[in-house]
């Protein structure tokens, strides 16, 4: 292909992408931009190796440079232009490629995010070059499975840079970890540095009852229990089926055979967990929310969020906390852990749950990066390199 037939590729496919966030928008569904994506370089089986992964580059590009959801395809790639003025010469009119640039044509507008998503994270003090990091490339992080082997030890195809998360390394974006020996033996997970330090906060020990109330398919579930040493009662519980089914190959290949996984009813998770009901030394609630903290993994997601929808997520999370709150022992702890820097769905949420349950109160968070925020504690992009957390510690009184 040709760079002119590139450009018009990621044109026709960024049409696609648009198009499913409209429809998301409008309560119709709509795939992500990674499925499309896929899908659309699939379609194209002229396009060699390196033409689908400049092709990939484009649209990502373009998706991080556009704030508001653009108007078509070519807009958002006339936005990008802007950002990366050589690539006008592409539009050149060539068979395959895209028309020459009129002048006046739409250009999508740039920012971080449509303008009231970007207000709300500004008055959650993500503003300037805290909010530009969260549209930054994230490079690869993997976590050191102690129960197989130890940072310090474990030989690689690649030396990983050491990070603040005590058994963390850190490769850039696209090193094939997964193809390695130590990812088949179970040696190494991927798992955000960021994610490996809320897990950390839980501070589990051999011979606890630990419950992962949103376990999803479980990469927080194997990093407690390497944090246990494979020793006490592991939960890990969720309300999707084929997510929770994804945990056990996962154990298997990690060596953590102490886990019990268990089906959760919405809207009646009581009742699946009832024989820990008050018995939990540890609860784990990493709830659904926004992911504003990933959006250098996603950016596209930042398209499909509405404040509605937040406030929604605010509510399942107050929700879960008040699960956590029967599950947890007099003397246990409640840790609470959203992917996003919204106050929303994180200091807010926290001191309402504190403020309905006045047995308990807020704990300490003390990690190797981050700082305070609220009655918890914030890891972002920008500073600490990491995906966007917010991490509270919570006891009985």
């Amino acid at each position: 292909m040709t760079p002119a037939a590139r450009i018009q590729a990621a044109i026709e496919i960024l049409d696609t992408v648009i198009a499913a966030v409209r429809s998301a928008n409008h309560g119709s569904g709509g795939a992500s931009a990674d499925k499309l994506v896929a899908e659309g370089l699939k379609a194209r089986r002229y396009a060699g190796s390196k033409d689908r992964r400049a092709i990939r580059e484009y649209i990502y590009a373009a998706i991080r440079a556009c704030g508001p959801v653009p108007a078509t395809g070519r807009a958002a790639m006339l936005r990008l232009v802007q950002v990366e003025p050589d690539m006008a010469a592409l539009f050149d009119g060539s068979n395959y490629g895209p028309a020459p640039i009129d002048v006046g044509e739409p250009v999508a507008e740039g920012g971080i995010a449509p303008a009231w998503l970007e207000q709300k994270l500004a008055d959650s003090g993500v503003a300037g070059e805290e909010a530009a990091a969260l549209l930054e490339r994230a490079p690869l992080d993997v976590r050191v499975n102690t129960l197989k082997t130890a940072r310090d030890t474990l030989d690689l195809p690649e030396a990983g840079e050491a990070i603040a998360a005590p058994n963390g390394l850190r490769f850039p974006a696209g090193t094939p970890v997964e193809r390695w020996d130590a990812f088949a033996g179970g040696a190494i997970e991927v798992q955000d540095g960021g994610s490996q330090l809320a897990c950390a906060a839980v501070a589990a020990q051999a011979g606890e009852v630990v419950i992962d109330l949103c376990a999803g398919a479980g990469g927080k579930t194997l990093a407690l229990a390497a944090q246990m040493a494979n020793g006490g009662t592991l939960i890990a519980a969720d309300t999707n089926r084929d997510r929770l089914q994804r945990l056990t190959p996962r154990a298997e290949r990690a060596g953590a055979s102490m886990i019990r996984t268990v089906l959760l009813n919405p809207g009646r998770e009581l009742e699946a967990l009832g024989e820990w009901q008050g018995k939990a030394d540890a609860v784990l609630v990493d709830a659904p929310c926004s992911g504003t903290g990933t959006w250098r993994r996603n950016p596209e997601s930042r398209w499909r969020l509405s404040e509605s929808e937040i406030a929604r997520f605010a509510a399942t999370q107050q929700r879960l906390l008040e699960i956590a709150g029967e599950l947890v022992r007099p003397g246990g702890r409640i840790v609470f852990v959203t992917c996003s820097l919204l106050d929303a769905e994180g200091a807010d949420v926290v001191n309402l749950f504190l403020e309905r349950n006045p047995r308990f109160l807020p704990l300490p968070v003390k990690l190797a990066t981050g700082e305070p925020r609220g009655p918890g504690w914030r890891l972002s992009p920008a500073r600490d390199g990491t995906d966007g957390f917010f991490i509270a510690r919570i006891g009985t009184v």
